[in-house]
């Protein structure tokens, strides 16, 4: 190892500042530890320093309601719509029933023989009407709205059919229009079926939000606040920024705060999906509802009510309820169309039927094709798909913040990974022993673990967590110094021991070109040297720990045909190594924050769909400029507006399961649209007669009926989505399903 390369390994230890070090000796400053702190936040990134507070989400708050639904008369919450329609659709049914079998065109359909008596023909109509004004009043003005907003589309199209149905039945009735318009029972269908498709809209819609609003009843009723005379038990509500909270073993935490005593393993899987518990020490960040497994602490709050974690959770599905995706966006845009398709339809067929048939005839037909041009099951394709497809997400700890990303993730054929905190831990771990002849690894390693025991580096904490993990009798230590850029220096019994870098080598009249290179490892470490009364004993390396996922995640996303590719601010042989052991297809190193984006345009510029993967400390402008953004460490970081996705675990492997959800939502997607879409398409002109002059004209209760089950089966299809478990443990537990069409293949159906 040369002296150049020996520096440059030195480098590598302080994550923030790559270029300040020049050798190990930066090590060796324990006591001034400033230019290290921004290390220690990157511990698991269970906790990003300074971003508890959520404030830049306060606008998100609004978001609470079904805004994309112009129809529904300004909804404010999904909760009370379904609540609104699962009643409105049992009273409704219970009147349909008589509605239905007192109906003399039913009867006649079915086969049976209504009783002789005067009062049951007047059934349907007095309880028919009852169901259109209480029944028929949130599509009534829903269509009220679209026509004052100049945007006919899909609640207009149903008030026009369940309005032309109940006129037409009551001329009917009253005997001045043919009996064939006797609707009475397929008015009561229309209604019935548009009720239940509604609930099940917004049942669906509700258990997106549900799932995330059932972590704030994980809160504790109450917190323990340290005061001058010992602990007082408040509301969680009545916490302040700044109160030290007293959380014991199997405790809740009832706000965002920062361990400042005591250390405990923490169950975050409400946040991040991931079912094993992260171990917390003193300065780390710990989130509202998850719970102490296994110690108590002491923690400073720094965050309460909605500026906690768990409220921008909340507000970022809000979002990505209320964004519009493309193909939601071509729905509404269909039912806008086929409002005037229904209307021309309607016209050409009193045109035709006034040349070609009776008055009669033209009433009828028209009364038909308004009748079964109702879209409901075009209004139910998009937004049932979306609304399963964000909650089955977010179980899985994928939160979407916008839908255009959800949907575009399925085209993605490069995903760019930011290096540290995404593909490894972001803290320094153990790679190499290189002890000189005659020791052995477990006594080097011991030796400086017993010298670095009152450290508080990251380098000098991970020697020890090492040799705890090897289970090693770390001798104990006294005398405990450090000199700014030298190293550190311990007695161990009699002798003593020194870790440090090229000076603390220098000072001892050691070479470190011959007595040291020989024992470094990889130019991806940053290697100290070890020294027992000034003799050497040999190196040890410490690297960048790669996370045992990013293996899995790579490989699989080379199984679908993507791209990886990893962009890092580290120098060129540590991004060189971590690739190799990756097999990541192409590196950046030595890549400045701001050029970050540069680099994800120039993938754009050769045509490749991006996906960028970051923590989202230094990685906004690519996050941005990406097809689709990915922002790990949500469950501390949920101010991260520049992605479309953001993933609350530190998994990887999520960004699989992103992609995967996103073929399979798509796909639903498309086969919904197709069906409710063609059915209007088709049953329209059967309806008009087009048929007419080889004898077929579509009976109206025949298009009743093919209208409802087409709303059953885009319902249903929809649901088949529940079966999907996204959690990366069950995804790559079972082998995900091989991509089914390539990235390419994909964008060519956009």
């Amino acid at each position: 190892m040369s002296h150049q390369n020996h520096d440059e390994h030195s480098a590598h230890h302080d994550h923030a500042h790559h270029a300040d070090h020049a050798d190990h000796g930066d090590h060796a400053g324990h006591e001034d530890r400033g230019d290290h702190a921004g290390h220690g936040g990157h511990a698991g990134h269970a906790g990003h320093a300074g971003h508890a507070g959520h404030g830049d989400h306060a606008g998100h708050a609004g978001h609470a309601g079904h805004g994309d639904h112009a129809g529904h008369g300004g909804h404010a919450g999904h909760g009370d719509h379904v609540a609104q329609f699962r009643r409105l659709f049992w009273i409704m049914l219970a009147i349909a029933v008589p509605v239905v079998l007192a109906n003399t065109m039913f009867a006649s359909l079915v086969g049976y023989t209504l009783p002789d008596n005067p009062a049951i023909a007047w059934i349907s109509p007095l309880l028919g009407t009852v169901m259109f004004f209480w029944g028929g009043i949130p599509f009534l003005q829903g269509g009220l709205s679209e026509i004052r907003s100049r945007q006919p589309g899909m609640m207009l199209l149903i008030a026009l059919a369940i309005t032309v149905a109940f006129l037409s039945s009551w001329g009917a009735t009253l005997g001045v229009l043919s009996h064939e318009l006797d609707f009475w029972w397929e008015l009561a269908l229309l209604i019935v079926i548009m009720l239940l498709g509604h609930w099940i809209e917004m049942g669906s819609l509700a258990q997106s939000a549900s799932a995330l609003d059932s972590l704030a009843s994980l809160l504790p009723d109450t917190a323990e606040r340290v005061t001058g005379d010992g602990v007082e038990t408040v509301s969680p509500a009545d916490l302040r920024v700044g109160d030290t909270v007293v959380i014991r073993p199997g405790g809740r935490v009832p706000a965002d705060g920062r361990i400042v005593e005591g250390a405990a393993s923490f169950d975050e899987s409400m946040i991040t999906g991931e079912s094993t518990t992260v171990a917390h020490d003193v300065g780390d960040t710990v989130v509202a509802g998850t719970v102490a497994a296994d110690g108590g602490v002491r923690m400073s709050v720094t965050a309460v009510g909605e500026e906690t974690a768990l409220a921008g959770i909340r507000r970022l599905v809000d979002d990505a309820q209320s964004s519009k995706s493309r193909a939601q966006a071509l729905a509404d845009r269909a039912a806008g169309l086929l409002f005037w398709y229904a209307l021309g339809a309607a016209v050409l067929t009193v045109i035709a039927w006034s040349i070609f048939g009776t008055p009669e005839d033209v009433v009828t037909r028209t009364v038909t094709v308004l009748v079964i041009a109702c879209p409901h099951a075009l209004g139910l394709a998009i937004p049932l798909v979306v609304s399963i497809a964000t909650e089955r997400a977010a179980r899985a700890g994928i939160l979407v913040t916008n839908r255009m990303a959800l949907e575009a993730m399925r085209t993605v054929d490069t995903v760019l990974f930011d290096k540290t905190g995404t593909l490894t831990v972001g803290r320094p771990a153990l790679s190499a022993l290189g002890p000189v002849a005659g020791v052995a690894d477990d006594e080097l390693l011991s030796a400086a673990a017993a010298a670095e025991q009152d450290s508080e580096h990251p380098l000098g904490r991970a020697l020890v967590r090492a040799a705890e993990e090897r289970g090693l009798a770390v001798p104990v230590s006294t005398g405990f110094t450090s000199e700014n850029g030298v190293g550190v220096s311990a007695q161990v019994g009699d002798r003593t021991i020194r870790v440090g870098g090229l000076e603390m080598l220098r000072r001892a009249g050691l070479d470190p070109v011959t007595d040291a290179s020989e024992h470094g490892t990889s130019r991806a470490s940053t290697v100290l040297s070890v020294l027992r009364d000034g003799e050497l004993l040999g190196t040890v390396a410490l690297a960048d720990e790669v996370r045992t996922e990013s293996r899995q995640a790579v490989d699989e996303l080379h199984a679908r045909g993507i791209r990886v590719a990893m962009i890092t601010g580290d120098a060129e042989p540590v991004a060189r190594a971590v690739a190799a052991e990756l097999s990541i297809d192409e590196v950046f190193a030595g890549v400045l924050p701001a050029d970050k984006g540069s680099i994800v345009a120039s993938l754009q510029a050769d045509g490749r769909r991006v996906a960028m993967v970051g923590d989202g400390v230094n990685d906004a402008p690519a996050l941005a400029q990406a097809d689709v953004g990915l922002a790990i460490g949500a469950g501390t970081d949920v101010a991260i507006a520049s992605a479309g996705l953001v993933l609350a675990s530190s998994d990887p492997r999520s960004v699989v399961g992103a992609i995967e959800m996103s073929r399979r939502a798509y796909r639903k997607m498309q086969q919904n649209l197709w069906w409710a879409a063609g059915y209007n398409l088709l049953s329209v002109p059967l309806a008009a007669g087009v048929l007419a002059p080889v004898g077929f004209v579509l009976p109206m209760e025949v298009g009743a009926v093919l209208m409802s089950l087409s709303t059953v089966v885009v319902a249903v299809n929809a649901q088949l989505l529940r079966r999907l478990d996204l959690r990366p443990e069950v995804l790559f537990g079972s082998k995900v399903e091989a991509r089914s069409r390539s990235p390419r293949e994909e964008r060519a159906t956009l």
